[in-house]
């Protein structure tokens, strides 16, 4: 069994880290504590995995960061150095230049070297630029749904880029992390629905790096359903394509063994998909007003988060990269 590091272990995405990694059969999961975290109560005969008190040069062939972007910054050089391959959770190596940074975060990145060399860790994408990498950053949620649904249509060219793309996504609270605040307490959340960071979320730019289209091209809306988890987004386009757009989403999915593709005017759910690896599409397509829709589904803290980081750890370290994950 092969040991990997979890730091941020107590938070929503490192506690799915661990529980996808104690059951996988090649790995052992190893807690590295960095800083002191409020956890959930044990019972007194609990058997968990073992923990370390975090060093950058503990000997790990892999560490997961499921941190803020602050700590990813912190701990990622010393771990690189010791020869670690990182999996970075956070946001603070997905957009690949520091001018992309600074837009978006509002900061100047502190390692644009690094920035520079991160690789982007969708697989179904960039699974051949994962292998032998070094420093993995992992997608963010939202992008991870938007960019399965909408790349193949618009390599096969069928979007009407000119008359916009429309991106309504919600998101079950889990999504904001583990960290207490006043909108995401449950006497906000419950019996509620909001919007937020309308025309300036920081998942935009990865939807655009990897969609390929313009900021003017897309609008994007973030909402926070009162639920867990899940995360569903309806895309609106407009094509004059007669290609069947299902078929484009098949031919291009056939091998990925975590895209699944439903029958035209069929549509995934949360249900679906919740705590599984799996991205669910569905399209409907109404030649008459030249009007599209897609809606894409998945887990946030799975498939948008710690079941993509098995996925690019099970391609770094060469193991089969449905290893754990079905």
């Amino acid at each position: 069994m092969v040991p990997v590091g979890i730091v941020g272990f107590s938070g929503y995405s490192g506690a799915e880290l661990v529980f996808i990694l104690e059951r996988h059969p090649q790995v052992e999961p190893v807690l590295l504590e960095h800083r002191e975290a409020e956890e959930r109560a044990r019972p007194l005969n609990y058997r968990g995995p073992r923990r370390l008190t975090f060093s950058a040069d503990s000997g790990l062939p892999l560490v997961f960061l499921a941190t803020p972007p602050e700590v990813s910054l912190e701990l990622v050089p010393g771990l690189l150095d010791s020869g670690s391959i990182v999996v970075d959770l956070s946001g603070a190596f997905r957009l690949g230049t520091a001018e992309n940074y600074r837009r978006w975060y509002q900061e100047t990145h502190p390692l644009p070297d690094l920035l520079a060399e991160a690789v982007y860790g969708l697989p179904e994408f960039f699974r051949a630029d994962v292998a032998g990498k070094r420093l993995i950053s992992n997608p963010g949620c939202y992008p991870t749904a938007a960019n399965l649904a909408l790349r193949p249509l618009l390599e096969a060219g069928v979007v009407d880029r000119t008359a916009g793309i429309v991106c309504d996504a919600k998101s079950g609270v889990s999504g904001a992390g583990r960290k207490p605040s006043l909108k995401t307490s449950f006497v906000e959340v419950t019996e509620n629905f909001s919007a937020y960071s309308v025309l300036e979320h920081r998942h935009v730019p990865e939807i655009l790096r990897t969609s390929g289209l313009e900021e003017s091209e897309l609008s994007f809306t973030a909402q926070l359903l009162p639920i867990e988890r899940g995360i569903l987004e309806t895309i609106y386009f407009r094509t004059n394509s007669n290609v069947d757009l299902t078929q484009i989403y098949v031919d291009r999915y056939q091998n990925e063994p975590f895209v699944r593709i439903y029958p035209t005017g069929k549509f995934p759910d949360l249900r679906a998909v919740a705590r599984t690896n799996f991205c669910d599409i569905g399209v409907q397509y109404d030649a008459k007003t030249e009007r599209a829709v897609v809606v894409a589904a998945i887990d946030n803290l799975v498939k948008g988060a710690a079941g993509m980081a098995v996925q690019n750890m099970n391609l770094a370290l060469g193991f089969p990269e449905t290893a754990g994950l079905l």
